[in-house]
């Protein structure tokens, strides 16, 4: 109980934050909203309109972008999926306040840590032994978890290099059940929690490429994936990982724009989800959907250690960008 109390207090925060900013809030399908010109000029931006139905923020930091109707917004150039679609009124665009607390607030103006700096990290491949994940037959048949372990493996190497100290919930073709693996990293006091994932779509193959971030969905929203991974729960009731959830929101955003600038990639977006591997870490955790295993050319290069090492040189930037902001002296906020 005292988790699920401390959780909706972080909602009631997060409400009462935005509406100390004398915002004017309307309820629309049971969600309260704001106008974006509101929470623009409560926050230091500029608004304008790029065309009917977007709006455009900006700063001397950064760039913010919204879409009526659309769930999708634009933060620095990287995807962000909100918990609810931008709506419209009479010309006039308006954000939830439950995504001004959860997802605009957290990237905008990120809280420092207490200092403690990064040392150990938890890696999980996704999948394994009885579980294969994602399967891609053709000449050659490629499983999912081939890949994973051969990403977490060349991940590891890196960030020893790097001075950080690794863990992995597997380190063989084995099966680990999903519950085992966030207690893994919670036994170890890890400081991270990194699950590794490649996607695959059975339409539109040649279309649908590039990286998704996952962290864990806020209280009270739906999670944003289409088709769920394994062990994933329906609702929206609070979990342990909701206490990092800020951390994990601005982990997942340094590792996306991280995936899509290094390796010149499509942006799929940071999304939130309840994944069982996420829902009860006690640290900032994400899950990386590294790509399209479907996509041809996608797909070859996850299949390439040449690839895979430059992909986990770009999790290392990650990595070290959210160390950066989280420090003492690192930036205040996410720049565009």
């Amino acid at each position: 109980m005292r988790v699920t109390f401390f959780l909706l207090g972080i909602v009631a925060a997060a409400i009462l934050a935005a509406s100390s900013l004398s915002l004017t809030a309307a309820t629309i399908n049971g969600q309260y909203y704001v106008p974006l010109a509101d929470f623009a000029r409560a926050n230091g931006f500029r608004i304008y309109a790029a065309k009917a139905g977007e709006d455009v923020l900006v700063n001397k930091n950064l760039r913010l972008v919204f879409d009526v109707n659309s769930a999708q917004a634009q933060v620095g150039g990287v995807n962000v999926r909100l918990s609810y679609p931008i709506a419209g009124d009479r010309g006039e665009l308006l954000v939830s306040q439950l995504d001004i607390g959860t997802a605009l607030r957290p990237l905008i103006f990120p809280q420092k840590s207490n200092g403690r700096r990064i040392t150990t990290i938890c890696l999980d491949p996704g999948h394994g032994g009885k579980d294969t994940g994602n399967r891609v037959v053709g000449f050659l048949t490629h499983n999912e978890k081939t890949y994973t372990l051969a990403l977490a493996l060349e991940l590891k190497r890196q960030l020893a290099m790097a001075g950080y100290h690794v863990l992995l919930t597997r380190s063989k073709d084995v099966y680990v059940e999903l519950p085992d693996r966030p207690a893994i990293a919670n036994r170890a006091g890890a400081d991270l929690f990194i699950s590794l994932h490649f996607n695959a779509t059975p339409v539109d193959k040649n279309d649908i490429s590039g990286p998704e971030t996952y962290c864990i969905t806020p209280v009270g929203a739906s999670s944003s994936n289409a088709s769920g991974e394994s062990g994933e729960v329906v609702g929206t009731a609070p979990t342990v990982a909701n206490r990092s959830e800020d951390k994990s929101l601005l982990l997942a955003y340094q590792m996306e724009k991280s995936l899509v600038e290094n390796l010149h990639a499509n942006d799929r977006g940071v999304r939130r989800a309840r994944f069982a591997v996420l829902r009860d870490a006690t640290m900032p955790a994400i899950l990386i959907e590294g790509g399209y295993m479907t996509n041809p050319t996608e797909g070859k290069k996850i299949y390439s250690a040449d690839y895979r090492r430059q992909m986990a040189a770009a999790i290392v930037k990650g990595i070290l960008a959210y160390q950066k902001l989280m420090a003492p002296g690192g930036k205040s906020r996410v720049n565009g």
